[in-house]
């Protein structure tokens, strides 16, 4: 009992003298932060993203502020999403690194956050917490089989064409501006939707009594009841009705360069309804009666130039004169060879072509320029004014025109192969910069406004000027990407592979240089039928053009 008694003392002693003494205070950790993030031995920004990572294997590298104590590293302190207990340690002889190794092989082009969450790891106390993204490589395997090149073009006109036949304004039979446009239908884009008519019966898509049915439904449209002012169209029309749409709150009446649009592909398209019957000679004599009601020379509003605008609200405010170079030359040409309407060269020469100023002269990725801005502009304007209007041996006294455009066309082409701006993707297959949806909205890219999205229909309309260029841009679209970007109505209006942003969009003026220009790089049926205007010859003569077969 005694010794039980004295055990009781004993442990009650020592018990006093612990709960006595000061508490040992907590050893405090050093404040850190995160000075670099790497992937594969690319540095990446906080909230920042890498591209084009290899993601069979997949290293982290984070450096620190100051040096890390390895014995005490929290795996359960970082993140990636989707997985769990992802990570095993690679062995990292700097004292202020710590090597990570993502232990699944992860899928090709997906996304992924990685995160570092602030307080107590690595013997550090981290002050704040740290992400970033990266982007695995792409899946360079087919998505598609592979068919004969004249198949893949047919098939590319083919499904782009529905957008024109299908997808076509009920009642006017025009083209709408874009998907989920309702009754908003657009004057150039419509030009382009025309000329698409002859390619589809020329395929076999359609034909011809149905082509020409639908094209006299538009001429007696664009005729009777569609909205015009001093002859001229505005940039959009409803569809049911034929009233002005407004652009913008001046640009509400007529819009000169939208209407030389529409009219290059009705001239086009009259010259291929030739047959002697009822609906045809309907659609000759309606789209001459269109051709000869624009009032171009009204345009020139007591100036030497051609004005793009004009409102029956706000006049000339929008004060826009038409100059070179870009995608208006079609404007002047028509302008020239109106039979009532006409201009003379000196508007051409003083207007359009700013008495030579227009000129450029230098070299590009060693490549001449003719005409224009540095490193060319978007590629548009290569397309529009030539849909219809033949290139081919085309020069004045400022220009040789296919020149012109085929250096447009590489120097786009050289610039997405050099890539200055090392965006992701972008490649001697993956190029072309036009006006286009992007990922942030609508804008005219070129290598001077370049946001890292590429328009299939900027390499595609260029078909006839670099061809084996243009190949290999439809080859890597529709085999590499396309069960991303080849859908309902042909190639999607564009994308952006860095931020994996593929547009749910159709725009008319993208989709119609398509068919179009593919079809003139074929066998020039567009370029053949509108060249033949007599009109469009005397005009050419009359502005010193000499062209094919003159």
């Amino acid at each position: 009992m005694l010794k039980k008694i004295i055990f009781i003392l004993t442990v009650f002693a020592v018990s006093f003298v612990s709960c006595s003494k000061d508490p040992q205070p907590e050893v405090k950790l050093p404040n850190a932060f995160v000075k670099e993030f790497a992937v594969n031995g690319v540095v990446v920004k906080n909230n920042s993203s890498v591209a084009n990572v290899n993601p069979d294997e997949v290293l982290i590298t984070i450096r620190f502020s100051t040096d890390i104590d390895k014995k005490k590293i929290d795996l359960s302190r970082f993140s990636i999403t989707k997985m769990s207990e992802a990570f095993e340690l690679v062995e990292c002889s700097d004292p202020k690194s710590l090597v990570m190794r993502i232990k699944e092989k992860l899928p090709p082009y997906e996304y992924y956050t990685f995160s570092v969450f602030k307080g107590k790891n690595c013997g550090l106390n981290l002050i704040d917490s740290y992400s970033f993204k990266f982007l695995t490589k792409m899946d360079e395997s087919d998505k598609f089989e592979r068919i004969p090149t004249e198949d893949l073009l047919t098939l590319v006109q083919n499904k782009t064409f529905d957008y024109f036949w299908s997808y076509a304004h009920p009642v006017s039979g025009l083209a709408r501006e874009r998907l989920n446009s309702g009754n908003t239908v657009t004057t150039g884009g419509s030009g382009f939707g025309i000329m698409t008519i002859p390619v589809a019966i020329e395929r076999g898509f359609i034909t011809r009594s149905e082509g020409a049915e639908r094209m006299l439904t538009i001429a007696t449209f664009l005729d009777e009841k569609a909205e015009r002012f001093h002859g001229a169209y505005s940039h959009w029309l409803d569809g049911e009705t034929g009233k002005a749409i407004a652009f913008s709150t001046k640009d509400n009446g007529a819009d000169l360069v939208e209407t030389a649009l529409l009219v290059q592909g009705l001239l086009a398209v009259q010259q291929y309804f030739n047959l002697d019957n009822q609906t045809e000679s309907a659609i000759r004599q309606k789209i001459q009666k269109i051709w000869e009601a624009v009032e171009w020379d009204w345009f020139i509003n007591s100036s030497n130039a051609l004005f793009w605008h004009w409102s029956p609200n706000y006049g000339w405010d929008m004060d826009m004169n038409i100059s070179g170079w870009n995608e208006a030359l079609i404007v002047y040409v028509l302008a020239a060879s109106s039979p009532t309407h006409s201009i003379t060269k000196s508007v051409y020469d003083t207007g359009w072509a700013r008495n030579g100023n227009m000129k450029n002269g230098k070299k590009f990725y060693d490549i001449t320029l003719p005409l224009g801005s540095d490193l060319g502009g978007p590629m548009f304007f290569a397309h529009y004014s030539f849909m219809g209007l033949d290139p081919r041996n085309l020069k004045d006294q400022y220009a040789d025109y296919w020149e012109q455009n085929v250096a447009h066309a590489r120097i786009n082409q050289a610039y997405c192969k050099a890539n200055p701006k090392g965006y992701f993707g972008y490649s001697e297959r993956c190029w072309g910069l036009t006006a286009s949806d992007y990922h942030d909205g609508y804008t005219a890219s070129s290598p001077t406004n370049d946001k890292g999205t590429i328009a299939p229909t900027a390499a595609l309309a260029s078909m006839p000027y670099t061809p084996e260029a243009s190949l290999m841009a439809l080859e890597y679209f529709y085999y590499v990407l396309g069960d991303n970007l080849f859908k309902k109505y042909g190639f999607i209006d564009s994308f952006t592979l860095g931020k994996k942003w593929f547009a749910p969009s159709y725009i008319a003026i993208d989709q119609g240089p398509i068919v179009v220009m593919i079809e003139n790089y074929r066998t020039g049926l567009l370029w053949d039928c509108f060249m033949k205007n007599e009109d469009v010859q005397k005009g050419l003569d009359k502005l010193g053009f000499t062209y094919k077969g003159k």
